[in-house]
């Protein structure tokens, strides 16, 4: 009857048997169908294959401590894993992971399952992702990964390596400050309604399920500012009134731990302020030209997510986060010279998600440490200008890396005008002076900190700047002379070799691997989906783009063992034609 009900022949039912049970073998070797091939899937398929070449990946072992040691077995932790990390690969919702591993028989192979497997319910999918977010093993599918493909030799330290990064918008809808006040106040409502009914019903009044009954809406609100305004101000009162009987003595002390209410004083730190006199309250919402708001960085924009934030790039405005991503990358030249096969794919190493507002240039030197932890450190790493600076490439010379990238250009007036630029001066670091190009020397020389950064500042006479006949190359000062901020000889050097390299073919040449990864970018956002986050949250975003990394791994890995293009080309009507004429 399981025969006739998924519509196998005998025969091809005797390939499954035989699939079977090479999957629940402790080895975990392949049945006599070798590449992935059956009769009820000819071609073979992703899920087929990596069970057949890479075995047992991740074990239920790793996941022991995420679950206790008393009451009925449960689901194995390791084949949930497989689903997840095939459902991104899919792009698949929990719902149809599920639904695939009842039907589909690719699937019930890699999980080595018999057909009468029933499955189980895809609620369990969202359970084991918080498992894996409350025991911090957000990164573990993707480690472990890496773990079985360095077995291969697919993955090593050295070589070249090369990272970007993209938007990522949070699972949230944009809030102008408004709606942010009134949703914050409705959502802390909603979560002490669900969790002390009676409680809350001693502390507000009927007229509040009128006006938070249901979800702020700019389309409902008063178009008039001077409404708004007043209503801004009714919201903070109300989220003040509220946040009053929730820390009053009386009040169960563990409301206070809600997050929705831990939200709500957050955002009312941020929004308002309060002044009280005597019997008297006056609510003020802050504004950035008065009382000032906080940085970006620190903004909150959501009572539901407080790790998402708003953030700008190249005149692109976002809500979420960020994600970056590191990849292995070959050149031509590693190719296999007698059938130009890659010696390997193209496998990324290392994902990092931060909040939309942290900046390239701050994640060179975390992804240098967490590639250093897994023994993947790259020999030479190319990035784009936003992951440089002097300082890095101090700091990843240090390590043995070579950062490729190009640094951003001196923007002085000297620069934009095509005067005397700083390294135009003859720096004398012994001697603790500078020369300009007429030979006058430097009068001071002062070592501080600019910033925070440790600098060097150098200044001309005065008297001897002003009679230059070529003053206006150089200083636009009219009581003072030419004044140089030098970074400390290590780093001075470093710009300077750096920025001439930049200049030469070779650079440019070695720079055009780089381009590549704007296709991991594509793969990422289009096959997986990670464009637009799939959960609340920097745990479990950063839970998802590792699992789309794995799974990304996994294709990737699947396109080299078959040898097929992972790049499908658009050919048009006209470059077809002239192609079967040749």
């Amino acid at each position: 009857m399981i025969l006739t009900a998924v519509g196998l022949s005998p025969f091809a039912a005797a390939e499954w048997m035989c699939h079977v049970a090479s999957a629940t073998s402790v080895a975990g070797g392949t049945c006599r169908h070798r590449q992935g091939r059956c009769g009820s899937v000819p071609r073979g398929s992703l899920a087929i294959r990596i069970r057949d070449e890479l075995g047992e990946v991740w074990s239920d072992q790793r996941f022991r401590d995420l679950f206790g040691v008393r009451g009925k077995p449960g689901i194995s932790p390791a084949q949930l894993m497989i689903v997840l990390v095939l459902a991104m690969a899919e792009n698949l919702t929990d719902r149809q992971a599920a639904d695939m591993v009842r039907r589909a028989i690719d699937w019930k192979y890699a999980l080595g399952l018999p057909l009468e497997d029933p499955g189980f319910d895809f609620t369990v999918l969202s359970e084991f992702r918080a498992r894996l977010v409350a025991g911090s093993m957000e990164t573990e599918a993707l480690d472990v990964l890496l773990v079985a493909l360095a077995g291969l030799g697919l993955v090593k330290s050295g070589g070249r390596q090369r990272t970007d990064s993209t938007h990522v918008l949070g699972r949230l809808r944009s809030l102008n400050r408004l709606e942010l006040a009134g949703e914050s106040v409705r959502a802390a409502l909603e979560a002490l309604a669900a969790v002390a009914p009676a409680w809350l019903a001693t502390v507000i009044s009927d007229s509040w399920a009128g006006v938070y009954g249901s979800r702020i809406d700019d389309l409902h609100l008063p178009e008039s500012q001077t409404k708004r305004t007043a209503l801004a101000v009714a919201y903070g009162s109300d989220g003040y009134r509220l946040l009053g009987a929730v820390y009053a003595t009386g009040a169960p002390p563990w409301l206070r731990e809600l997050p929705a209410v831990e939200a709500l004083r957050r955002i009312w730190v941020q929004q308002y302020y309060r002044v009280i006199d005597g019997d008297r309250e006056k609510v003020i919402r802050r504004e950035a030209t008065e009382q000032g708001l906080p940085p970006g960085r620190l903004t909150l924009v959501s009572p539901y997510d407080l790790d998402a934030r708003y953030s700008e790039k190249r005149g692109k405005g976002w809500t979420g986060y960020k994600a970056h991503f590191t990849e292995t990358c070959a050149t031509p030249a590693d190719d296999d010279p007698e059938t130009g096969r890659p010696a390997a794919p193209n496998l990324i190493t290392h994902v990092a998600t931060t909040q939309a507002t942290v900046t390239d240039v701050a994640m060179t030197e975390p992804i240098h440490d967490s590639l250093h932890s897994k023994d993947l450190l790259p020999g030479e790493h190319i990035v784009d200008a936003g992951y440089t600076s002097a300082d890095l490439l101090l700091a990843a010379r240090a390590r043995g890396i070579t950062l490729l990238g190009p640094l951003l250009t001196d923007t002085s007036p000297q620069a934009r005008s095509g005067g005397y630029t700083a390294e135009a001066f003859t720096i004398d670091w012994q001697a603790r002076h500078a020369r300009c190009p007429q030979g006058a020397t430097s009068t001071s020389w002062s070592p501080c900190t600019q910033r925070g950064t440790e600098a060097i500042v150098v200044k001309f006479d005065a008297a001897t700047c002003q009679t230059c006949p070529t003053k206006t190359m150089c200083t636009s000062a009219t009581r003072s002379g030419r004044q140089l901020s030098l970074r400390p000889r290590p780093v001075h050097e470093a710009v300077q070799q750096a920025r001439a390299e930049q200049t030469t073919d070779q650079w440019h040449n070695d720079y055009k691997i780089r381009a590549g990864v704007e296709g991991t970018m594509r793969q990422a956002t289009h096959v997986t989906g990670i464009r637009r986050a799939r959960y609340l949250g920097l745990p479990k975003t950063t839970l998802e783009h590792n699992l789309a990394a794995a799974a990304i791994n996994l294709i990737r890995y699947d396109a080299w063992l078959t040898g097929r293009p992972l790049d499908r080309t658009r050919t048009t009507h006209l470059q077809r034609l002239f192609t079967r004429a040749a």
